[in-house]
């Protein structure tokens, strides 16, 4: 096989998906951006700064831990690579430390984000907040309700919390007016997307960032039990950048079975869904060919998750290719399986995982393991968050 034929090619896409499906005016922020992310994050001055945040801000190496008592339930060997432990709380403090010292490299002074369930809000207002930067976060109004610590968080770092009040008032419309702040401020504002998703390349700069958790598995696999790859690593899929991190360094190797869990919401056929590859089909989305819920006239469905960091109707555009390409397998996880599984991992390892996260923790029970299975769940954030919602079902 191929070598890297999962990566984006040189014109930024994954086989049909992805590209860059752009208002005019926004051209020359991503042709910048296209023109420069590869050799500013090559530099020796770039990786120096990158990993001694991760190492000393971060705390990374994040842990890898093997779940006994999981483990003993499904009858195979289970390990949780810690996300949640990160500074701020889950995997999306890795993109935004590379995407601030990219940003300051290209003399940006005003940093603009979208956040859903808050997480990549929270990293974006405290890498703003290390480095001096005015930072605007847009976050739909209904999330603002349901994910009111973080909002907190990022107000008392400093940024101005906007709320989105247009369409479903979620994830994708707290994208829409992001962008429409980036084209309205083109010159000194650098937009720090938090997912695999948006115009290339985005996409690619997002993987590569978040790739770090893929790398450490290899090396913290090794050192417990001798091997560098698992059978399985599985991981939840909004926009899909911690499933992207987790299976980066694993794509090519076939032994390794990708799974990918996405948001069903009441169910796939509900009408109350954010499985957008199960019911969606190609279009375009913020500026991606990609696969999305969409009307047969090409209008947006709206999506429907309890988790509203997987609250997107849309998925990056690698995603879309692994799926078409059967590289990944790709479960669609409810609400209610998803709460369940969270209170499983809570009272078995002591670990309260985000909502988003709990949808990965789901695939247990669709899935068969052999004995000697080493299975590798990444847990992409904490559930402080979501208390509220998870106190609904006890």
């Amino acid at each position: 096989m191929k070598k890297g034929r999962y990566l984006v090619d040189n014109e930024g896409f994954y086989g049909e998906f992805g590209g860059a499906y752009i208002p005019e005016m926004l051209y020359p922020n991503t042709e910048e951006l296209r023109k420069t992310y590869l050799k500013i994050i090559a530099t020796k001055k770039f990786k120096k700064q990158y990993k001694e945040l991760l190492k000393n801000y971060v705390g990374r190496p994040s842990p890898l831990y093997y779940a006994k008592r999981l483990s003993e339930k499904y009858n195979t060997n289970i390990y949780l690579k810690r996300e949640d432990l990160n500074h701020t709380g889950s995997h999306k403090i890795n993109n935004t430390i590379g995407q601030i010292l990219l940003a300051q490299k290209l003399g940006k002074k005003r940093i603009i984000a979208e956040t859903g369930a808050g997480q990549h809000g929270v990293a974006t207002a405290t890498v703003c907040a290390l480095m001096g930067l005015e930072c605007k976060v847009y976050m739909g109004s209904i999330d603002i309700q349901r994910q009111a610590p973080n909002v907190a968080r990022m107000k008392m770092l400093g940024a101005e919390v906007i709320p989105a009040t247009s369409g479903s008032k979620t994830l994708k419309d707290a994208t829409n007016e992001a962008i429409r702040d980036w084209i309205n401020n083109p010159e000194d504002t650098h937009y720090i997307i938090g997912s695999v998703v948006g115009p290339h390349p985005y996409p690619d700069m997002v993987a590569r960032f978040q790739s770090i958790i893929s790398k450490e598995i290899k090396k913290q696999l090794k050192a417990q039990t001798g091997k560098k790859n698992p059978t399985h690593v599985i991981a939840c899929v909004g926009g899909g950048s911690n499933a992207m991190g987790a299976f980066y360094h694993f794509l090519d190797n076939k032994k390794v079975q990708l799974v990918a869990t996405e948001a069903a919401g009441l169910g796939v056929n509900s009408g109350k869904t954010a499985a957008s590859l199960a019911k969606g089909k190609p279009g375009v989305i913020h500026g991606s060919n990609t696969y999305l819920m969409q009307t047969d006239d090409g209008q947006i469905i709206e999506p429907y998750s309890i988790s509203a960091g997987l609250d997107y109707p849309g998925v990056g555009p690698a995603h879309s290719y692994l799926y078409e390409e059967q590289r990944a397998n790709y479960l669609n996880i409810t609400d209610k399986e998803a709460v369940d599984a969270g209170f499983l991992l809570t009272k078995l390892e002591g670990i309260i995982p985000a909502l988003e996260s709990a949808h990965a923790v789901a695939a247990l029970e669709k899935l068969n393991f052999k004995p000697s299975d080493v299975v590798v769940i990444n847990i992409s954030g904490r559930g402080d968050k979501d208390l509220d919602t998870y106190m609904k079902y006890c």
